[in-house]
C-alpha cells in the first residue's frame, strides 16, 4: 500500500471519529444540563436550607465546611455533597457513638426490649437515607460534566492527529512505499548489486558482461 494512501485512510478515519466525539460531547452536555435541572427540582422540593453563619449548629470545627453555605437553600449537587459528608454524617456519627446503622441494628436485634436503642436505629437509618440520597445527586451531577469535557476532549484530540495525517499526506511523495519509506520500484541507497566477476585463465580478473573490468593486481 502507498504510504499517501493509508495517511489519508488513518486521518479521514480520525477525522470520523473527531466529528463522532464532539456529537457526543454536545449530547452529553444536554445530558448533564437535563441532570442539572432534575436535581435542582428534585433537592428544591425538599426544601432543605443551610443552617445561618453564627448558628451552633454549625460552630464546632468539623463543620467548618458548612460556612459556604451558610443559610442557602439546598439546591445543587455540590451543596448536596457537603451537607451530605459535613453535616449529616458528622451528626450521625454523635448520635450512634460512631458506630454504623448496620452495627447499631445487630445491636438492637439483640436487645429487642431496649426502646432507647432502637430508637437511636432508627434515628441513624432516616439520616444515612437522606445522606444516601443526596450523595446520589451529587454522584450525578458530576458524572454528566465530566463526560462531556473528556469528549470535547477526545474530539479535539483526533481533530489535531487528523489533521496532521493529512498534512503528512501531501508531503509524502505518490510513489512511497509504506513498507520501506522508499519510491516503489526504486532500489534502495546503498543496496546496489555488485558487478559479478569471473577468473581467466592467466589468473587475471574479468568484468562479467556489462560490468568493468577490475585492474591486475
Amino acid at each position: 500500500m502507498k504510504r499517501r494512501t493509508f495517511d489519508i485512510l488513518m486521518a479521514t478515519a480520525g477525522l470520523f471519529l473527531a466529528v463522532t466525539l464532539i456529537a457526543a460531547g454536545g449530547l452529553l452536555t444536554w445530558a448533564h444540563t437535563f441532570i442539572g435541572n432534575e436535581v435542582h427540582t428534585q433537592l428544591a422540593a425538599q426544601q432543605i436550607y443551610f443552617p445561618a453563619n453564627n448558628s451552633p449548629a454549625i460552630k464546632a470545627p468539623e463543620f467548618a465546611a458548612m460556612h459556604q453555605y451558610a443559610g442557602q437553600q439546598l439546591t445543587t449537587g455540590a451543596q448536596a455533597e457537603v451537607y451530605a459528608d459535613h453535616f449529616i454524617a458528622n451528626h450521625l456519627k454523635a448520635i450512634g457513638g460512631g458506630k454504623t446503622y448496620a452495627q447499631l441494628s445487630a445491636e438492637a436485634i439483640a436487645q429487642p426490649k431496649n426502646a432507647a436503642l432502637a430508637a437511636q436505629v432508627n434515628t441513624v437509618f432516616k439520616g444515612e437515607t437522606l445522606r444516601g440520597l443526596l450523595l446520589n445527586a451529587y454522584a450525578f451531577g458530576t458524572m454528566g460534566t465530566i463526560a462531556a469535557i473528556a469528549a470535547y476532549i477526545a474530539g479535539v484530540v483526533m481533530l489535531i492527529l487528523a489533521g496532521l495525517g493529512l498534512v503528512h499526506a501531501r508531503r509524502t511523495p505518490y510513489a512511497t512505499d509504506i513498507l520501506n519509506g522508499h519510491p516503489a520500484h526504486t532500489p534502495d541507497p546503498g543496496t546496489a548489486p555488485v558487478p559479478a566477476t569471473r577468473t581467466s585463465g592467466n589468473g587475471l580478473a574479468a568484468a562479467a558482461p556489462g560490468g568493468s573490468p577490475n585492474p591486475p593486481a
